[in-house]
């Protein structure tokens, strides 16, 4: 089930060790995480932990929680609303997101049509010289 609206909870006393403190996080929306998405420029990247960051300050939490993001994410890919350029948004190391629609291939298109250089050696698919065209909020 996709968290339809933010939520801010306690963080679970097994995920402490993840965030490195005791605290509140954020469940984020697929409408937050469009939100941020949308100030994400043609030509420029995010990285999702760039994006839980920005979250985590946004809403003064100890942090957010990167298995409800992916799962807005991931509701975001496949929604029909093509304004949402969620193919801009890829892994921490520069990998491409297996869950977009139509997979790695797919998502490396996408941001090939952009310009970007998707480097294929090696296990992982990932936008070359990535961090170059990172996007950073204000």
């Amino acid at each position: 089930m996709v968290q339809q609206t933010d939520e801010i909870v306690a963080i679970p006393p097994q995920r402490v060790r993840y965030f490195g403190k005791q605290g509140k996080m954020l469940l984020p929306s697929p409408a937050t995480l469009a939100t941020l998405i949308a100030q994400v420029p043609t030509h420029k990247l995010i990285t999702t932990d760039l994006l839980r960051k920005k979250l985590t300050v946004q809403f003064e939490v100890e942090g957010t929680c990167p298995i409800t993001t992916k799962n807005s994410l991931r509701f975001l890919a496949n929604s029909t609303d093509p304004e949402i350029a969620y193919w801009r948004v890829i892994q921490q190391n520069g990998g491409l997101i297996s869950f977009y629609p139509g997979g790695v291939n797919a998502h490396a298109a996408r941001l090939q049509s952009e310009g970007f250089t998707i480097n294929t050696g090696g296990k992982l698919l990932r936008v070359d010289r990535y961090t170059d065209s990172l996007f950073r909020f204000a």
